[in-house]
């Protein structure tokens, strides 16, 4: 029996807003992250969107979007706020997505501030991207914000830490930060220290997947609480996840995760097998300071989630029910210190 009392690390239920619906619809969802043993719920982005439609591609910071909104159930703020009074009534924190290096292509801060942008030599916002096999995806639905060398640079990282403030002040708990190493270290220096003065408790999360482990130690050096690792793709064999925890874990603790809202889902992955998508999830719970999966992998959801198109009526019949053995996996994590 282990009595010497340690902290537990996060383990996080990732409510993806599209398939839960409106926000007064996520109580049995909560309710059930709570079961399972979970202690931390996280949210993609819940702000209005652009014309594309994207959760990521946000025009207005301060406007949930419509889509989240029940019509009959009261002021979009009061139904946030009702949903965040939920989560810490059952004893739960509230993490959301913080989307500071990119905003939506029809965002009104394009002509409200135009020097908070990247402009081409042809006057034209810069567009964010990224390859796809050897071609250059450009994705024009976003607009790159220029955090380094805007000659506003000031006026924009006050922007960015009101934002925090503002989310903080609702109740949020803390902030998965989206492209974590694609917004300069200075400003998450920034934005962790001011907001951490006012809100001590307040946690920070940095998204890292696709950086070398030097970007992640260095992202890491600004004051993130905690990394995502890449262990979902590890083939248990090769020496490069190992070798990136030693590296990483003296200085950062890290979330592993099994299935996220940008893969595929685990159940689908590997063709409806479910003592494999178990023994994924004992390892991804097992291998890290912290564990995340997102709704509906308890019940071996199969359809992927889309940052655009996924609706409620997406969800699914179960293929399994795998909330009993996902409560006992947790349970098992939050019982020693190692797995912490």
């Amino acid at each position: 029996m282990n009595l010497e009392a340690f902290a537990e690390g996060p383990r996080i239920y990732n409510i993806f807003p599209l398939l839960a619906g409106p926000l007064p619809a996520w109580k049995p969802h909560l309710e059930r992250a709570r079961q399972m043993g979970f202690n931390w719920v996280f949210v993609n982005p819940l702000q209005r969107t652009g014309v594309s439609g994207s959760l990521y591609s946000i025009a207005d910071y301060y406007a949930v979007n419509p889509l989240l909104v029940d019509p009959h159930g009261g002021s979009p703020e009061e139904q946030l706020r009702g949903m965040i009074a939920q989560v810490h009534k059952l004893g739960m924190k509230l993490m959301m997505d913080l989307v500071i290096n990119h905003t939506a292509a029809d965002s009104p801060l394009i002509q409200q501030h135009p020097a908070w942008y990247r402009w081409s030599d042809s006057g034209e916002v810069i567009h964010p991207g990224a390859y796809e096999d050897t071609q250059w995806v450009s994705w024009t639905d976003l607009a790159a914000v220029d955090n380094a060398a805007s000659p506003d640079r000031h006026s924009l990282w006050e922007y960015w830490l009101n934002l925090v403030r503002h989310d903080a002040a609702l109740g949020f708990d803390g902030f998965r930060c989206d492209a974590a190493y694609q917004v300069p270290a200075g400003l998450w220096r920034f934005l962790i220290g001011a907001a951490r003065r006012e809100f001590p408790r307040l946690q920070f999360f940095a998204e890292t997947l696709g950086c070398t482990p030097n970007q992640t130690l260095e992202v890491a050096a600004t004051g993130f609480d905690y990394i995502f690792n890449s262990s979902k793709w590890w083939d248990y064999s090769a020496p490069w996840c190992l070798d990136q925890l030693r590296q990483t874990a003296p200085v950062v603790p890290s979330i592993s995760f099994a299935e996220s809202h940008d893969t595929e889902r685990l159940a689908e992955e590997l063709n409806g097998h479910r003592e494999a998508v178990r023994q994924r999830y004992v390892f991804s719970a097992l291998f890290s300071s912290g564990v995340m999966l997102p709704i509906g992998f308890e019940y071996g959801f199969r359809r992927r989630l889309d940052v655009v198109k996924t609706r409620p009526a997406d969800w699914e019949a179960p293929s399994w029910d795998d909330t009993d053995f996902i409560r006992s996996v947790n349970a098992l994590k939050a019982s020693q210190r190692m797995w912490n």
